[in-house]
């Protein structure tokens, strides 16, 4: 069976990570997805851990660019221009995440594409928006992480110093509000006819991403100040004779539960723990007594003496380890699939599980321009005419 988006065309002129994994999550999903690259590829294929000799291939490319077809265009060429033109043409998404103002000077802006092409969604992603002070930044994922708060809040809880998360977080999470906005507009023009321009940035999504409980104390105006920080306590990662484990204790029952799965039931009369008022207002108190409790047993004795009780409870795993754990096994979370001139690759399946129209890795990631004649000869070019836009260097002379 089909993805739910068989048969949307997607025209992917985006690099690096926001935007190609955003088309990336809709080739699982069964949209055809054409990747423009320039004749020395996304920068992405020679990121960090390279996994093929001819530095076609970085990990992180083939996960974010798998199911794709390939063509590398010179962009500053007029022909290769045209050739974007006519693949725009017959695409129902466009999407690109040059800095503001590129793709206008380049004559691929969305009123120029949409004069050929009315039912056209065309996604801009960026860094901060169209305008204000920091737009013409350069923007990468720890610029977001400082600017939305997100630093703010994972601040070192005695020293407040700002930390970052360690994953392009912005960048992914970017992704995935695209992915959402884009299926959204095809669905608009299914019952409108027209297609549209969505504007999105990074610092708009992980600003919106953090609001719910990252900036609860700015949510009333006037109780900024009397609000609890979000990042006031310790964190809920706690060390035990071999390892590292996470405990929730939010509720009466839960934080019972502990108690007597630690054989502490003096604390069931403790005043400062009796209500998950005074548990919130005692947190610092409770999570370091807590730690020290949890440091004098192994992970698996706390884990199963946890459960026993359905305390809220995990552990906290290396990456090493996520690769055997039961419960990853279990959802068949991890599948193999051939990367030609790599061998065998892992790759997590795409999260959502559709009863119907299946969502699926739907192939490995493109070899740089492996699909440039294939691509041409369907918009009309004939043998002649791209070897000569090959011997120009309009596109791509090979894929090796």
């Amino acid at each position: 069976m089909t993805g739910p988006l068989a048969g949307v065309r997607i025209l992917d002129l985006s690099s690096v990570v926001s935007g190609p994994l955003a088309a990336s999550h809709l080739a699982d999903q069964g949209a055809a997805v054409i990747k423009v690259e320039p004749l020395g590829g996304d920068i992405s294929r020679r990121s960090r851990q390279k996994i093929s000799e001819n530095g076609q291939f970085s990990a992180m490319f083939v996960s974010i660019n798998r199911g794709k077809r390939s063509i590398a265009l010179d962009l500053k060429n007029p022909d290769a221009l045209k050739i974007v033109r006519m693949l725009a043409e017959k695409a129902d998404v466009v999407l690109q995440n040059f800095r503001p103002g590129t793709m206008e000077r380049l004559g691929l802006g969305e009123e120029s594409l949409r004069a050929s092409n009315q039912r056209l969604i065309y996604v801009s992603i960026n860094g901060v928006g169209d305008a204000g002070p920091y737009v013409k930044k350069r923007i990468y994922d720890p610029m977001i992480q400082a600017l939305s708060g997100l630093a703010d809040i994972q601040s070192h809880p005695e020293t407040q110093r700002p930390q970052m998360i360690r994953t392009i977080l912005a960048d992914k999470t970017t992704s995935i509000f695209a992915a959402q906005a884009i299926t959204a507009a095809l669905y608009a023009r299914e019952k409108t006819g027209l297609g549209q321009h969505i504007r999105i940035s990074l610092l708009d999504t992980m600003v919106g991403y953090l609001w719910p409980e990252g900036m609860m104390q700015y949510t009333v105006p006037s109780q900024e100040k009397t609000a609890m920080s979000t990042n006031a306590g310790p964190d809920l990662v706690f060390e035990t004779k071999d390892g590292f484990i996470t405990v929730g204790t939010i509720s009466d029952s839960e934080w019972q539960g502990f108690c007597k799965a630690t054989d502490r039931s003096d604390l069931l009369t403790d005043e400062r723990f009796s209500t998950a008022e005074r548990r919130s207002l005692n947190q610092i108190t409770r999570i370091q007594m807590m730690g020290e409790i949890l440091k004098t047993r192994s992970r698996e004795e706390w884990l199963e003496r946890l459960d026993q009780e359905d305390v809220p409870c995990a552990p906290v795993l290396r990456r090493h380890e996520i690769v055997e754990n039961p419960q990853i096994i279990a959802n068949k979370l991890l599948e193999e699939i051939e990367q030609p001139s790599v061998g065998k690759v892992r790759q997590a399946r795409p999260a959502a599980q559709f009863s119907q129209t299946p969502a699926a890795i739907r192939g490995p990631a493109p070899r740089l321009g492996e699909h440039t004649e294939e691509i041409l000869q369907e918009l009309g070019y004939s043998t002649e005419a791209i070897t000569d836009l090959k011997g120009r260097s309009v596109v791509a002379n090979q894929a090796s």
